[in-house]
């Protein structure tokens, strides 16, 4: 029985922590629907989310669509198939890229601001001071960061395709060779309204993960410094291992046959 004890904690371990998750996800997407909404607070916070993670998005996604675009060069040119570029460009970059990318990048910069922020508020006893005046840090603390987050990076992402697109084209005719009008009308024949939604639907749910593991860790946190420190690791940690993992769920609910 020694043997299985570690195994059996492990277990219940991770029970635990699904079901904290649970509850707390349950509780802020209660409080995100229902009355009173601080929309100054929202408004900051579609500021903080979206706009000023503009630069490292689009750094992000206009050299990954010219990698990507001389990746593709170099491999279907073994099989004289390189009017496939652009296909492979516009159809990575809206499908997979686009949104799996903003949404690391933003957990990577949102995800750990939002623990750090909240996680201070709890080891400082503002959290509890907010409870103390009739404020219910659900509605104004994480209410306001998992609408802003599910609205914000939709758009990002739609700003992401459009500059890596635009990267790969650049490669493609100023380095590569290609005719302009012909790479562009191959990107618009080949791209369907399904590659654009599965992708929109795909950073919905990532901005709603990344905001939602930011607040849960600050809200959690403990221990001062330390854990503050813990809790933004573990915010950016979680964040991008759920990305990855609903991104093949969502994918698997669009384009499984």
């Amino acid at each position: 029985m020694p043997v299985f004890a570690p195994i059996g904690r492990a277990v219940l371990t991770l029970l635990a922590v699904a079901g904290r998750i649970a509850l707390f996800t349950t509780g802020s997407v209660g409080h995100g629907l229902t009355p009173p909404f601080y929309l100054r607070l929202i408004l900051r916070q579609m500021i903080d989310i979206g706009f000023y993670s503009l630069p490292v998005v689009g750094l992000t996604a206009i050299f990954t669509g010219m990698v990507l675009a001389l990746q593709s060069f170099t491999g279907f040119s073994r099989f004289s198939a390189e009017s496939a570029v652009p296909n492979i460009v516009v159809l990575s970059m809206t499908r997979e890229l686009g949104p799996v990318l903003a949404g690391l990048m933003v957990a990577g910069r949102v995800g750990a601001a939002i623990a750090a922020e909240i996680g201070t508020m709890r080891v400082t006893e503002q959290i509890d001071a907010l409870t103390t005046l009739s404020t219910n840090p659900f509605k104004y603390l994480v209410a306001p960061r998992l609408i802003a987050g599910t609205l914000m990076l939709p758009l990002l992402v739609v700003v992401a395709d459009i500059i890596g697109v635009f990267g790969g084209y650049m490669v493609s005719v100023y380095k590569l060779g290609f005719n302009p009008t012909t790479y562009l009308r191959n990107t618009l024949d080949f791209l369907e309204t399904l590659d654009v939604v599965s992708g929109l639907v795909k950073a919905g749910v990532f901005g709603f993960i990344v905001t939602l593991m930011g607040c849960y860790h600050g809200y959690r946190s403990k221990g001062g410094a330390q854990g503050v420190g813990a809790a933004t690791t573990n915010a950016v940690v979680s964040a991008s291992v759920l990305i990855l993992l609903f991104n093949y769920i969502v994918t698997t609910l669009f384009f499984s046959q």
